[in-house]
């Protein structure tokens, strides 16, 4: 291990430096690992050829798959359903091809610096994402409690939506130093980084998002905490994460995760079906023209996992559900962690007691979406006697709660998210079919919008998804609830197999839930890259001195280790 913080960091980059998601926990400068000519290191030529299995091709496996194959290693991908996981994009039965619907991950951040590092590398155009008052958001509409307000701008609503945001400004900069951590970010400051961070999570870890508002004295209204709840800040409301650790929301916004999103042209799977096909120009050991897809019979993954355990001497045994055996000296499982408790069979020796206390503790996220398919955008239309558009981006405490217009072409069908909700919003849709949910929203926009007949419009069938019900995800993504960054830090440092005891390593995690920014794409891509490193150092491989991995200077990132 380096015994200083390593020119990856940058602590002396100039202020101004866009903001990136590499912290506060573990501010690792992933985006200029990926960059740097060095590469990500290096496995002994005796182990070129070896095969890792990565169980999960969504996008962590994919990215954990690439970086092996470019190592010289031979990755064998298990995947249950298809390549992508939750970038997961669809059609619309009756609908035109080129019309299609983003039923998980639809919005990415600029601040997720790594995952646009392969966004980049596989030569995928993005556009803003038309998020409520977003400067590519032609309108908005704010409904609630029976009374809607139209706006391009905030300026454009009532001064209670005013005075709502700079209360959550002020409760930002008086209680956890946002603007300092913010420049410390830019910056890449560490030192700064890890006191204000260190500090907040032994102060904060167990107190809600709620309790944390409720104890400013910016936020002493409760009609103020109701509408913050409603309507919130980038995305939304957040009152669904009100229960959550406050820690979980202070990640998201000192990271910029919430601001000015963008979402992928043609839709977010292209971006793992992409790298499973790219043939990289440098690679160790294989060939020219070598991708994941070649390197695979038939170019596609393996069957899901039925069964995990441990064989000697230190191998990992796969069962897929054909019945397949196949064994390891390594492997890599990047599905959400609750299928290692239930729908696949595991050995208790697969990970120590208190790894599988945390992965039983992990706190999923209900989420729900539903789409339907439409001739034109006709929300750009008029209202001849307001001159407003006739429909707009809503948020709105009826049950859409938000509903999001995508699409400006005039001449091509567009694409209406009829509601995206969370939790208990989302739950309330769970024993409803597809139609009955429409019915429903349409009823909801009826009462926005009296004069807009949606109906007329449709051109397809909808499609929905609620993420709590799917057999291979229960859930739509990780959120933290108070007490449980102990937890979290087990999961995350789990790649750091030196400090195991010899019978727990050579099977690592990685995925968004193990991530400190779970729910972000960004996650994924951190934890893959983790999980590498954990591969090549398990192989006895190394790290170039002149681009240390996260691995190398975990010692001087560290997240900070609460007493037991």
């Amino acid at each position: 291990m380096t015994s200083a913080v390593p020119t990856a960091i940058h602590t002396d980059e100039p202020a101004g430096k866009p903001i990136t998601m590499f912290g506060p926990d573990f501010p690792f400068a992933y985006d200029d690992y990926l960059a740097h000519p060095a590469g990500l290191g290096s496995v002994p030529p005796e182990k070129h050829g070896t095969e890792v299995a990565v169980i999960g091709g969504g996008l962590s496996g994919i990215v954990t798959a690439y970086e092996l194959m470019k190592l010289g290693l031979r990755p064998v991908v298990y995947e249950i359903d298809e390549i992508g996981g939750r970038l997961r994009t669809v059609g619309f039965p009756g609908a035109p091809s080129g019309v299609t619907a983003e039923m998980g991950a639809m919005r990415f951040p600029p601040s997720s610096t790594a995952l646009f590092h392969y966004i980049d590398k596989v030569g995928l155009e993005t556009t803003p994402f038309p998020n409520p008052l977003a400067p590519c958001t032609p309108s908005t509409v704010v409904d609630l409690k029976g009374q809607s307000h139209y706006a391009t701008t905030q300026d454009d609503l009532p001064e209670v939506f005013s005075d709502v945001a700079q209360a959550w400004q002020r409760t930002l900069e008086e209680q956890v130093e946002f603007t300092e951590m913010q420049t410390a970010i830019r910056e890449r400051d560490v030192k700064t980084i890890k006191r204000i961070w260190d500090g907040l999570v032994e102060k904060l870890d167990n107190q809600t998002f709620y309790g944390f508002l409720c104890d400013s004295p910016a936020f002493a209204s409760f009609r103020d905490r109701e509408i913050f709840g409603q309507v919130g800040f980038g995305t939304g409301g957040w009152d669904t994460d009100f229960p959550n650790s406050i820690l979980e929301i202070l990640r998201v916004v000192y990271t910029g995760a919430d601001d000015e999103h963008r979402s992928i042209v043609g839709g977010s799977r292209q971006l793992p079906l992409r790298l499973w096909e790219r043939e990289p120009a440098q690679m160790t050991h294989w060939p020219s023209g070598t991708s994941l897809k070649s390197l695979h019979e038939g170019g596609k993954p393996l069957p899901g996992v039925a069964h995990l355990h441990r064989t000697a001497p230190n191998n990992i045994t796969v069962t897929d559900t054909n019945g397949s055996i196949r064994t390891y000296p390594a492997a890599v499982f990047t599905a959400q962690s609750w299928m290692l408790l239930s729908t696949i069979s595991c050995d208790e020796s697969l990970f120590p007691i208190d790894h599988w206390t945390a992965i039983e503790r992990t706190h999923y996220m209900a989420s729900s979406k539903v789409f339907v398919p439409v001739d034109r955008p006709f929300w750009l239309d008029k209202d001849p006697e307001t001159g407003r558009d006739v429909m707009s981006m809503t948020l709105t405490d009826r049950m859409p709660r938000g509903t999001y217009l995508l699409g400006d072409d005039p001449a091509s069908p567009a694409v209406i998210c009829l509601s995206y909700t969370w939790a208990d919003d989302s739950l309330k849709w769970l024993p409803l079919s597809v139609s009955e949910r429409v019915e429903v929203m349409l009823q909801s926009l009826r009462e926005i919008y009296p004069t807009v007949d949606v109906r007329r419009h449709i051109i397809g069938d909808p499609v929905t998804v609620s993420w709590e019900a799917e057999p291979n995800f229960m859930g739509a993504f990780k959120a933290n609830l108070p007490g449980h960054y102990r937890y979290q830090r087990r999961l995350f440092t789990h790649f750091m197999q030196d400090r195991l005891e010899p019978r727990y390593r050579g099977l690592f995690i990685a995925g968004d839930d193990v991530s400190w920014t779970a729910g972000w794409a960004e996650g994924a891509v951190q934890t893959a890259l983790n999980a590498v490193w954990g591969v090549v150092r398990h192989f006895g491989g190394t790290s170039d001195q002149a681009n240390p991995g996260p691995g190398d200077i975990f010692d001087d990132i560290s997240p900070i280790n609460l007493p037991e």
